[in-house]
């Protein structure tokens, strides 16, 4: 059965304080806080939600086989400073031995979305000066890639023709993720999985999706920071966010607190779920282990797309668009899909083993939309989420003319991770 609230967040002025405040680490002698949204753009006024095509679509989602799924939309009316109204949606189970009901509290885990997090964590190393975009890789970890060609950049943006390791560890659904679902490896054990293969085209050629890119990401965190990324998610987002939900917790293999169970889709038509919720989940790390919930991730999109996360410069550079596919393109960890009604959205999907999660913003982010399904590897659930955007952001107004075919699903490689 599906439970809706409408309402104001019982927390937003002090959330609101410490977004004004920027980053922690802004009194350590690096930058103030980033301008504030109205500085960034005027966003459009957005057409009203249309909520009972999001509670269908989730039930929608549930015929197709995900056993629950929850979403949540956090609508600021004109500025920060004001009260959202929030609607949210719960169908199905969270945990199929006990049948006990999906919430809007349930934290999961967010796969690719992860990768927004990092690139925030990269530019704001940018913005300190500690770091170029448009440097070699090789300037900071000398000899790690084959291509001194390589930059940054072309990591963030996904064009640098690494080939992504994890095509070859779960060419077989269950059995690769039962392969690596205790293991531990570091960085460079990843990186040099991808490098058993030729590389899928020259730097900056072509847009070609790769966790391997965000594996290299995370290590040049690690080395201009001296510390783990979890030690730079925590300090430069979650504490300044209070995202009290949000956890990296690899190498641990579970979920903190309430959670849902997440299943995984096996590659037989005719296979049992398989319950994939405690893993390492070290075969993604910086490319997408973080743990969140839908309350967790609207307010982490609303701080970006709003200019609270990073200079307006910085921001900018996220947005430059590369084309990444139809009806969509791709800028610096952060994907912008182009919606029927002429509206763009901005964030990302991920998927790991038994979850796939969509976060998405509108331009400015006043408005801000998480969902997740308790299933992968099913391009039906996939798709029926991704019309849930439609819903969200287009409400129930007629497509514009010209504008944008609706969104296919994504490529394999999108879909893990």
């Amino acid at each position: 059965m599906a439970s809706r609230t409408r309402g104001t967040s019982a927390v937003l002025g002090s959330l609101v304080l410490a977004l004004l405040a920027g980053p922690a680490h802004a009194a350590a002698g690096r930058p103030g806080p980033p301008a504030p949204a109205a500085a960034v753009r005027a966003p459009a006024a957005l057409p009203a939600p249309d909520t009972a095509a999001l509670d269908a679509l989730l039930r929608t989602a549930l015929s197709e086989g995900a056993p629950g799924a929850t979403a949540r939309v956090e609508d600021h009316r004109a500025s920060y400073d004001d009260h959202p109204t929030v609607h949210q949606a719960t169908e199905g189970t969270a945990d199929r031995t006990d049948a006990r009901a999906m919430d809007t509290a349930d934290r999961f885990r967010i796969g690719s979305v992860t990768k927004t997090f990092t690139t925030v964590v990269l530019l704001q190393l940018a913005a300190e000066g500690r770091l170029r975009l448009d440097t070699s890789v090789d300037h900071y970890l000398p000899g790690l890639l084959p291509d001194e060609r390589i930059t940054v950049r072309h990591l963030l943006s996904h064009r640098s023709g690494l080939y992504d390791y994890t095509a070859g560890m779960f060419a077989r659904t269950v059995p690769g993720f039962e392969a690596v679902r205790t293991k531990v490896f570091t960085y460079r054990e990843l990186l040099a999985e991808s490098l058993r293969h030729p590389p899928t085209n020259a730097p900056g050629a072509a847009y070609a999706y790769s966790n391997t890119n965000f594996v290299v990401a995370g290590l040049l965190i690690e080395k201009l920071t001296g510390h783990p990324v979890r030690t730079e998610y925590e300090n430069r987002i979650i504490k300044p966010l209070k995202l009290g939900d949000t956890f990296y917790v690899h190498p641990d293999t579970q979920i903190p607190g309430r959670h849902a169970h997440g299943y995984l889709t096996p590659d037989d038509a005719k296979g049992a779920l398989v319950d994939a919720t405690d893993q390492t989940a070290s075969w993604a790390q910086s490319a997408g282990a973080l743990i969140s919930s839908t309350r967790d991730l609207d307010t982490f999109l609303s701080a970006l797309l709003g200019g609270r996360l990073l200079p307006a410069a910085r921001l900018a550079e996220m947005e430059r668009w590369m084309p990444a596919g139809t009806g969509q393109a791709y800028g610096l960890g952060l994907r912008r899909r182009d919606l029927s009604c002429g509206i763009s959205v901005y964030g990302h999907t991920g998927t790991v083993q038994g979850f796939s999660t969509y976060a998405f913003a509108s331009e400015g982010g006043l408005r801000s939309y998480a969902a997740v399904a308790t299933t992968s590897n099913n391009d039906a659930v996939h798709r029926t989420m991704l019309r849930t955007l439609e819903a969200v952001f287009c409400g129930k107004q007629a497509p514009a003319r010209g504008a944008a075919p609706r969104p296919r699903a994504g490529s394999a490689h999108e879909r893990t991770g």
